[in-house]
């Protein structure tokens, strides 16, 4: 996996995230109905993008 992949991906993962917690806020709708499994998805991109 080269540096651009991993950074994409880490980028997605964030994102993920960032708009799960503005969801939870509610800054912006909940569009979501799987939360956790989401969050457990982003988590994962982080694991693999890190060595």
């Amino acid at each position: 996996m080269n540096k651009s992949t991993r950074n994409t991906l880490r980028l997605i993962s964030v994102i993920i995230v960032l708009a799960l917690v503005l969801m939870e806020l509610s800054i912006i709708p909940n569009l979501l109905n799987y939360k956790f499994w989401f969050m457990v998805a982003a988590y994962a991109l982080a694991l693999i993008t890190y060595r």
